[in-house]
């Protein structure tokens, strides 16, 4: 049952119920899993753990700078157990919606604001893509007028640590000279977390430059659109009554299950804090938790 108020489990029984009572568990990563590039210690044997109860294990992810095959390595590198079936990235979402639901024509391109792993996985979709990690626009040279491709049917922007004027100027030329170019975005985070809870500015945050200046937001695809959760549940067929979303995020992750209709778990070991969880919040879990690894009592003699 979804609650009105965060329930602090605190006894051995608290978390076996919690355990019992779900059965498909959602996992956001950095914060949850990992911290930057530093495994939580504890967390890949909580997975383990909830995988010999016979859970299924599904991750979601904001981060668009990895495709799926590449996280299913950087899962593996910490221990943990993973198929690319059960890695749900923004940048995959992406990739399916402008594949399946826009239905981009084939004779049309996206311009890609963004990594390599956002390209691997429009590319696997069958999506043509310019910019991105393309050396001509990876380039801090003047631009008096970019050269427009008019083949460009769509801008899709995600977390781009090489953003620059370049690709700010043709991103912009290509959606306000075609009225039907679409805008989109990978996920609204404002910010990322790394080591030390350093924060560095997210995908939401590079696109306010393109939203001020067009006056009008993309279409996005991360946490906390329900695009994502229909993606997840459109591979996996999953009972909301029976899933639960674990994350560090109350404006993502949290807002996340609560569009899905699926219970919620914030922990503390990521971005939030208990000064955070009030009952004024936009967005209030279910359970709330120091992190995964507490789920370690189940495990000991």
């Amino acid at each position: 049952m979804l609650r009105s108020a965060p329930f602090f489990p605190t006894t051995v029984e608290d978390y076996r119920k919690i355990v019992d009572d779900y059965d498909t568990w959602l996992f956001d990563c950095d914060g949850v899993i990992w911290r930057g590039g530093t495994p939580i210690e504890g967390a890949a044997d909580v997975l383990r753990f909830l995988r010999s109860k016979g859970k299924r294990i599904i991750f979601v992810t904001n981060n668009p700078t990895h495709s799926r095959a590449a996280f299913k390595k950087r899962f593996a590198a910490m221990g943990v157990e993973a198929s690319v079936d059960e890695i749900f990235s923004s940048a995959y979402a992406s990739a399916v919606y402008i594949s399946s639901v826009m239905k981009l024509p084939k004779d049309k391109k996206v311009y890609v604001v963004g990594m390599q792993g956002i390209e691997e996985e429009l590319r696997e979709q069958g999506i043509a893509v310019c910019g991105g990690t393309d050396p001509s626009d990876n380039t801090l040279e003047s631009v008096d007028e970019p050269a427009v491709d008019p083949s460009v049917g769509a801008v899709l922007f995600s977390w781009d640590g090489s953003i620059n004027y370049t690709k700010l100027s043709k991103a912009f030329q290509y959606l306000t000279r075609n009225p039907k170019c679409a805008f989109l975005c990978s996920d609204e985070d404002l910010t990322y977390p790394v080591e030390d809870g350093v924060l560095f500015l997210g995908t939401g945050a590079l696109t306010a430059t393109i939203r001020y200046a067009l006056g009008r937001d993309p279409v996005c695809f991360g946490k906390p659109s329900k695009t994502m959760f229909e993606c997840i549940e459109a591979k996996h067929k999953i009972n909301p009554a029976t899933t639960i979303m674990v994350g560090d995020r109350l404006d993502s992750d949290m807002a996340f299950g609560k569009n899905g209709g699926v219970a919620t778990m914030l922990v503390l070991s990521g971005l939030a804090c208990l000064a955070d969880i009030s009952d004024t919040s936009p967005v209030i879990s279910d359970f709330v938790t120091g992190a995964l690894t507490d789920f370690g009592v189940l495990r000991s003699p």
